[in-house]
Parts: structure tokens; sequence; C-alpha cells
């Protein structure tokens, strides 16, 4: 797939293209928890924020190894940017559950970006006539001082107030996607690591939704674009994937640094003309955190690639399908975790200083990781799903 008429590039190739401005940007990005314009023009014209988005609106729909090594390669040089382009591309699967000519104007303007909160205690949205009116107040919306729409996943209440419920009888909630202009924002990223994402949180009172604005998160009987990608994996396979791939991508972007500083920095304590490089215990440290990183990404891309070609063949996912997906993501966010933690260590008194990327990686990761697709307690949901029990977690 190419980035646009007449470039012959991949989108990968477009996103490693990037890095040398995305590494120049990353200490703005941070100070300022925002992405800067030149390089908001230059991820749009590549059309990285619409990877994942159906062309039949316009959107570029590559396939998700192509996504992951996009990801990957931007992360390599900032987290925070690799963060933004990833969560946009993951709310943009919704663009598959909406009615085509409203998945045109929230998702497929050159510029368009969506940003998108978790389901939030006390979030209401109250059953109208044509929609909901709606009353919430979301957290994480990343991305959201460069988007234009937002959304929220909000339990649905009846006129009279009880909760609705699904056809199954469970309670019911939708997402509900609105102009960024009828909420209120607040600035209150304040936080460890990913300062670039402007994850700040919004709110909305009584504010009317249309029907034809929400949608069920990866509900089938809601799907409209019907292709290998949209009709397999979910939003939440994709998100599991760009999470993999960030972690991965800062992991690696930890290793190249840390060569260049191994060739350069002599213990204080060292005796003789050394380097960090010619110890034989860093050695050992790094060739073992590459083996590590090789397996993890390997593992992700052996499971997604399969999974690919199963979608082009038509054949649907199975129960473990889902768990390897779950697997390999889960797996990979901490062991490019305990990657960065093993380099930053071995880095010594040069990591703790921001004028190095050291410190803002192991930031970075260390927050990213906080995330509930890296919890330990993933294992268990797919050790469940492997001993043959039912699993009582998501896969």
């Amino acid at each position: 797939m190419l980035t646009g008429p007449g470039t012959g590039k991949t989108h990968d190739q477009a996103a490693r293209d990037l890095i040398p401005m995305i590494a120049e940007a990353a200490n703005g990005i941070e100070a300022t928890g925002r992405l800067p314009l030149p390089l908001l023009d230059a991820l749009h014209e590549a059309r990285l924020f619409h990877m994942l988005s159906p062309r039949s609106i316009g959107g570029e729909e590559v396939d998700p190894i192509t996504f992951f090594n996009a990801i990957e390669a931007i992360a390599s040089a900032d987290a925070s940017t690799a963060w933004c382009v990833g969560q946009a591309c993951g709310v943009a699967m919704a663009s598959a559950y909406l009615d085509p000519e409203v998945s045109r104007e929230i998702f497929g303007g050159p510029r368009s970006v969506v940003a998108s909160g978790p389901n939030t205690r006390g979030a209401r949205a109250v059953k109208t006539a044509g929609g909901y009116r709606v009353t919430a107040r979301w957290n994480y919306a990343s991305g959201s001082r460069h988007a234009q729409w937002l959304g929220g996943h909000t339990a649905v209440f009846e006129e009279n107030g009880e909760p609705a419920k699904t056809p199954e009888g469970r309670p019911l909630d939708r997402t509900m996607l609105f102009e960024k202009s009828k909420a209120t924002i607040f600035d209150d990223w304040q936080v460890m690591g990913l300062r670039g994402t402007g994850s700040d949180s919004y709110e909305v009172k009584d504010l009317f939704v249309p029907e034809e604005h929400t949608y069920t998160r990866d509900n089938p009987a809601d799907r409209r674009a019907h292709t290998p990608l949209h009709s397999n994996f979910t939003g939440f396979n994709i998100f599991g994937l760009s999470f993999s791939a960030l972690a991965l991508g800062v992991a690696r972007g930890m290793m190249r640094d840390f060569v260049v500083l191994a060739s350069e920095k002599s213990p204080m304590a060292a005796q003789g003309a050394w380097v960090l490089r010619d110890n034989a215990v860093v050695q050992s440290k790094v060739a073992i955190a590459e083996a590590r990183l090789m397996a993890a990404r390997g593992m992700v891309v052996d499971i997604y690639s399969r999974l690919w070609d199963q979608a082009l063949q038509g054949r649907p996912f199975t129960l473990r399908d889902k768990a390897d997906m779950r697997l390999a993501s889960t797996f990979a966010m901490n062991e490019g975790r305990e990657v960065v933690a093993v380099l930053y260590n071995a880095a010594g008194g040069t990591a703790i200083f921001q004028k190095n990327s050291f410190e803002r990686r192991f930031r970075d990761i260390n927050c990213a990781s906080q995330q509930g697709q890296a919890a330990q307690s993933n294992f268990e949901i797919i050790g469940q799903v492997l001993l043959g029990l039912e699993p009582k977690g998501r896969v």
C-alpha cells in the first residue's frame, strides 16, 4: 500500500524516513505536551494517522504487520509520537462500525484524528428521540490536542433511568462520538512519561449525540465495512499490537543509544583505557537484551502474520487465536520494559540526565506498561485458554 499517489513508499518506510525529524522534536514534544505542527504535517502527508481506516472512506487499510512496523519505527525515536499515531489508528477502527457517510465525516478528512477515552464510572447516555443525552467525564484522550472529534465509552440508560441491556441481558454501553468543540477539556496530563501525548480529561453535560454517531465496540452487528482487516481484527486486538510495537520500539531506540554510549563512556572507577563495551558483564547484558527483543518481536510478527493470512482466506479466529494475540502483546510489552531497565542500569549515571534520551525512554516505557494490556493478570487468562478452561477475562 502506497502512502500517496506516486510516492512509491510503504507506510512503514515512510515512518522510518521520519525518524530523524521525530527524534529532533522529541524534547520539545515532552516539554510542550503536544506534537509540533511541522511533524503533524509530515505524519498526515504520510497518511500514518489513516493506516487502519477502510479504503471505502479514503483510508489506507494496511495489513497489521505494516502498521506494527510503522509504530515500532516511530517509537524508536519518540514514544509519545508513536502513542498518538497508534491510538488514533486504533480509534479509527471504529470507522468500520458507522454508516459510510458518517464515517467519512468523522474519520475521512485529510487531517482527521479522533481521540477517545475508556468507560468511566458515572458516565451516562440516556436514550432519547434520535439519539442520547450524554453526561460524562472521561480520561486519557491521547492526542486530543490535535484531534477534531472525541469519543467516550458510556453506559446506556433507558429514558426511565433503568440501565439498558443487550439482547443477551448484559449492561449496554456505546461509544459516543462528538466534535471536540462541544466538550470541556481539562489540562491535567501531568505524568511521569508519555508527556507529549496530551492525554487530557474531558467532559460533556447533557450533550445530545445522534444515534448515527454512536456504536458498540467490536460488535459484529454494528459492523459496516466487511474487509479482512475489520471483519477479523477488533480494536482490542489492534491496540494490543500497537502497544507491543511501541514497547519494542522504545527498547530498540534505547539499545541503539546504548551501543553508542558504550563505545564512548569510560566508567569513573575504570583502571586503564577502556570503555563500557569492553566489559564482559555489559557484553552479556547486551546480548541477552537483544535476544529478548528478537524473541518478543518474532512472536508478535509470527502470530499476527499467521492470522492475517487466515483473515485473507476468510477463516474466523478461534479462541486460541485470540489468546495468542493477547499473549504476544502482553509478553512484548513486558519484555520491552525489562530490556529498557537493563540498559538504563548499565548506562550508569549518564542515564539520569535529561540531556540524554535514557531517562525519557525509561519513564515512557514504564508509563506505557501501566496500560492494562501489559498486566501480569493477562497471563492467567491466557493460561486458562491454554489449559482448556473457560477464560475469566477478555482475550
